[in-house]
């Protein structure tokens, strides 16, 4: 690939990026996804590799007429490759390709894991491929609704300094954001983003569960609006926004609620202490938990453990 062909600043209608031919290794819920953001700024996706019922659903449905074929036909086609396959399968997939002789020169390739930087991509940078580390902070359901939600969405970025701007139009391109992440900084920074996503889900539909244990006919209707202002107002004003018995320092509602918790949901009650003491750290580190108070809390929490470990 030569100079002209890598993406620049999009931002400058005389210097577009080169549309650029695109391939995706593994049609899960993002790459597809992608291709066909990619594919709304002009690039042209020419062939995609995935062997599940779904993984081909999905492509014909997003990339209809796209070919599927092996990861290694995938890169022999495109210009820009996407390996979008689980964090776990990356090194694997690309120590392969590189060993086979399926990376050619000068071809852009990017994976979409927010554990790895570029480092992971070092097989193929030694065969002469450009290496770029696109993540999408958004959750995917794998349909054109994705599409839509990538307007907006913050891409944690990592690549070569040389390639950086390259990285950052095609962010710009699918919609997305860019925020510039460095290599070592990456595990953190995904630890980050999981503590927040995945444990909210979690918590979320236990939370529906456990309302209608409690004979709510529509919990989702009910946590809705309650749930939205809580994000909203985190999201604005962060530990300023913890409100509740935790952070009143009502030890009494919330022995209530741990005795609750442990005849109808005992699963549920682990979760609830560890929620509970981190929530109570952090309002007493900001000045919105008396002392006093965080005592009598954290000794009901400390009570529930040694209640525990006697019944075990």
């Amino acid at each position: 690939m030569n100079a002209s062909a890598v993406p620049t600043d999009p931002r400058d209608p005389r210097d577009r990026p080169a549309r650029l031919t695109v391939g995706v290794v593994g049609s899960g819920r993002v790459g597809p996804v992608l291709a066909a953001a990619l594919q709304l700024a002009g690039h042209r996706p020419v062939a995609a590799s995935g062997v599940s019922d779904a993984s081909v659903r999905r492509a014909a449905v997003l990339l209809p007429d796209v070919p599927l074929v092996t990861p290694a036909d995938v890169l022999a086609r495109a210009e820009l490759v996407l390996l979008t396959v689980p964090d776990d399968a990356l090194p694997g997939l690309v120590e392969g390709l590189a060993e086979t002789g399926a990376v050619r020169p000068g071809q852009l390739l990017v994976h979409t894991s927010g554990r790895y930087g570029t480092k992971v991509l070092a097989p193929a940078l030694h065969a002469g491929a450009l290496p770029l580390a696109l993540h999408p902070a958004m959750t995917f359901t794998g349909t054109s609704v994705d599409v839509q939600r990538l307007a907006g969405c913050s891409f944690g970025v990592t690549a070569p300094e040389e390639l950086r701007l390259a990285a950052e139009a095609l962010v710009i391109e699918m919609g997305g954001e860019p925020e510039w992440i460095e290599e070592d900084a990456r595990p953190l920074y995904h630890a980050a983003l999981a503590l927040g996503a995945n444990h909210l889900v979690t918590l979320v539909a236990q939370s529906m569960e456990l309302l209608g244990k409690a004979g709510v006919a529509a919990p989702d209707r009910m946590l809705g609006p309650l749930l939205g202002a809580a994000l909203d107002n985190a999201l604005r004003s962060g530990d300023a926004a913890l409100t509740g018995p935790v952070a009143r320092g009502d030890a009494g509602t919330v022995a209530a609620h741990v005795a609750e918790l442990r005849e109808h949901a005992p699963a549920a009650v682990p979760g609830y202490l560890a929620m509970a003491r981190t929530t109570a750290d952090r309002a007493l580190a900001h000045g919105l938990l008396k002392p006093a108070l965080a005592e009598d809390l954290l000794g009901v929490l400390a009570d529930d453990d040694h209640h525990r470990g006697s019944d075990q």
